[in-house]
């Protein structure tokens, strides 16, 4: 099981953004909290990364900040409560020209509907890489991608997803290499880390409650409880995520009838199918297939950064 090809390929369902940003002088920007993934690579200068509840962190070219689940954080010329800073326009609006005190790079994938795949939640909130730690891709890919948003031309719309496809990948590889996790979902808990390789290496599975505390050793009751302490979800409803995310990706990237998708993932009917689906994306499985990729709508510029039946699975 490739656990970060189905991260990736989970927020793929969105609507990929990228934007050069410079700023001089005194400056400073706030993300707020968004559906999606994203990421900012330092091209120039240096600046502090705010968070709201670790000390800002100084950052340096080459240095990348990687919001894996869409975490509130900001960006300033100084260290800086989160609370001050103003929040970021997200717009298409062109660099000023000249030289700047800091450069860098915005990139995202915004999801209208559903939420970030479940293996990038057990990642921290905000992933901070430096190249000191080691050879690094990403800041040649994001002088490709500099380069693409400074002249686009036909294609513009597929190279921009591909190449924030990449960034994220690579960013993510690295920490998960310099962290010593990249086999599976990172969580600081072994008898966690072990039930979620069981349940992404298999979603389709008709899993039991009573079948995955068995493989990790402890009892039903035990099990559940410190499942749901560590990752803020019950079994039930993590799996039923991670199933539903795979569809997701399954109906933008196949033409498979619903059936077969619903089959594949583990439900008995389409109709089951159909009706957990509508339950996380708010639309039904047809019309998400056909829906158009657009960003959360907003009055003006869009701010932040940069979106029956039960499942029958762990019923016991």
């Amino acid at each position: 099981m490739d656990f970060l090809s189905e991260a990736i390929g989970s927020v793929r369902t969105g609507r990929s953004y990228a934007r050069r940003v410079t700023e001089t002088g005194s400056w400073g920007m706030r993300y707020d909290e968004f559906t999606g993934s994203g990421f900012h690579v330092v091209l120039r200068g240096r600046g502090w990364l705010v968070t709201e509840d670790a000390p800002p962190r100084a950052l340096r070219p080459g240095d990348v900040v990687l919001v894996a689940a869409g975490a509130r954080h900001g960006l300033s010329h100084a260290p800086r409560a989160l609370r001050e800073l103003p929040p970021a326009t997200m717009d298409a609006t062109a660099p000023h020209p000249g030289p700047a005190d800091f450069e860098f790079l915005c990139g995202a994938y915004h999801l209208r509907r559903g939420r970030a795949y479940d293996y990038l939640a057990t990642l921290p909130d905000i992933v901070v890489t430096s190249p000191e730690k080691g050879p690094s891709w990403t800041t040649s890919l994001a002088e490709l991608l500099v380069a693409d948003l400074s002249a686009p031309g036909p294609g513009a719309d597929a190279t921009r997803s591909a190449l924030v496809d990449l960034l994220l990948v690579h960013v993510v590889r690295q920490w998960l290499r310099d962290n010593g996790t990249a086999d599976g979902p990172y969580v600081d808990d072994p008898v966690i880390a072990s039930a979620l390789r069981h349940i992404h290496s298999a979603p389709y599975a008709s899993w039991r409650v009573s079948e995955l505390s068995a493989a990790v050793g402890m009892s039903r009751t035990a099990f559940t409880r410190h499942f749901t302490r560590v990752l803020g979800k019950p079994p039930r409803d993590y799996l039923t995520g991670v199933r539903l995310s795979r569809a997701a990706r399954l109906l933008r990237e196949s033409d498979a009838p619903l059936a077969a998708v619903a089959r594949e993932l583990g439900y008995s009917t389409e109709f089951a199918f159909g009706a957990a689906f509508r339950r996380e994306y708010g639309i039904s499985p047809g019309r998400f297939r056909d829906a158009p990729d657009t960003l959360p709508p907003a009055a003006g510029a869009v701010r932040g950064d940069p979106l029956a039946t039960a499942d029958p699975a762990l019923s016991g």
